[in-house]
């Protein structure tokens, strides 16, 4: 096959790391004609780009391809990216993202070209401004017209796009998006040596959360329920994997309720280092409002990690109350926790619940498995039994 990826950004996230992974399969397992392009990798984020050309990929940059929108430079890369599909001439363009999936999907249409979009999150969801959410409702029910074949990484993905009119039911497939798994079963070094490096005792039980410390990750919620979970059981740790514009703002916070020396902040970290962090909690939590279906919830189960989430998006779809984990309801404090409270005074139900899901998940969410499934969809656009863009 001879396939075009875009996406907005190549920043270190989930979207981005999971199409960088189905880019490399297909070039170095199946042998593809496989063309990635994307915009500068700006941002504290950090970035994927080296990854990719250090891999031997086919990487392509629109200097104009930016997360915020801005018509003229929207436009230069519209018009960018038709000049770079004239001259791949790929058989399939696959888009990722939101702004990615409206520009990539419109040039698309103009060349009649087959797509597929993947849906890593709703483009329209909670905490966005009315008009904004309005206005991306639109553009997807526009680009929808123009889309041979949705991929959702959840099922919730794929009942939100369906009731808001997007696209019928049988335009869409899940797949599960995957991830190298080997290094969350078998991490290279111990936790209980990360640990030491982290300032981490013995005796800590450690709660950690994977995530930018951006708005709608929830983390406004975190600092209020470790008070409640801090005060009935001293012997737990926050350690947090990320970094971002909130952080100066979240240690003020701490520091003023005297919580500083409960939470470790291990800052932005290559994405090889998050197995050996997660390897080294006891607890995984997840408090974002708003995700497609985080990749740190099958992460931490396939480290064998009980998982603590709010019930949102796709969450419910990996964690499967008194099975794998906890569910409560979206921004509350007291459910969470209370959740956390009963994991961190049970070792024998953190072990039972994070092996479960380690038995459930391990081979569902490999990414080879991933990349298996897409070419699959790609095989049933191209053959013609999916075709349903409009023909002039």
């Amino acid at each position: 096959m001879n396939i075009v990826h875009y996406i907005t950004r190549l920043i270190v996230g989930g979207a981005q790391e999971n199409t960088l992974l189905t880019v490399e399969d297909q070039h170095h397992l199946f042998g593809d004609k496989v063309t990635l392009i994307t915009g500068p990798g700006l941002g504290p984020e950090g970035s994927l780009e080296e990854r990719a050309r250090s891999g031997g990929l086919d990487l392509r940059l629109i200097g104009a391809s930016r997360r915020a929108i801005h018509p003229w430079h929207d436009w230069r890369t519209y018009r960018e990216l038709l000049g770079l599909l004239r001259e791949i001439k790929p058989d399939l363009l696959h888009t990722h993202s939101s702004k990615a999936g409206i520009i990539g999907r419109a040039a698309a249409a103009q060349l009649r070209l087959p797509c597929v979009h993947t849906i890593h999150g709703a483009a329209f969801h909670y905490g966005q401004h009315p008009l904004a959410f309005g206005l991306y409702q639109r553009l997807e029910r526009w680009a929808g017209k123009r889309t041979d074949k949705f991929i959702s990484v959840c099922d919730a993905m794929t009942d939100q796009y369906v009731a808001a009119g997007v696209a019928p039911r049988d335009r869409f497939v899940t797949v599960y998006s995957g991830f190298d798994v080997e290094p969350f079963l078998s991490p290279p070094r111990s936790p209980e040596q990360v640990r030491t490096e982290l300032g981490l005792k013995p005796e800590h039980v450690v709660i950690g959360k994977v995530a930018r410390l951006f708005p709608l990750k929830g983390h406004e919620f975190i600092v209020p329920a470790a008070k409640a979970v801090i005060e009935k059981c001293p012997q737990v740790r926050f350690l947090l994997v990320g970094d971002g514009i909130l952080r100066s703002q979240i240690e003020e916070q701490l520091t003023s309720l005297g919580l500083r020396d409960h939470f470790v902040f291990a800052g932005l970290v290559p994405p090889g280092k998050v197995p050996e962090l997660i390897q080294a909690m006891d607890i995984v939590v997840h408090t974002s409002v708003w995700e497609g279906l985080a990749r740190v919830l099958p992460q931490g189960l396939i480290a064998g990690k009980p998982v603590v989430s709010y019930d949102i998006d796709g969450a419910k779809e990996v964690v499967i109350p008194g099975q794998t984990g906890y569910l409560v309801p979206p921004r509350s404090i007291d459910e969470l926790s209370a959740a956390l409270c009963e994991l961190a005074g049970d070792a024998s139900l953190r072990q039972r619940l994070g092996q479960a899901g380690r038995e459930r998940f391990t081979d569902q969410f490999r990414h080879q498995t991933m990349t298996e499934r897409i070419r699959e969809v790609y095989a049933s656009v191209l053959n013609g039994r999916e075709r349903l863009l409009p023909r002039r």
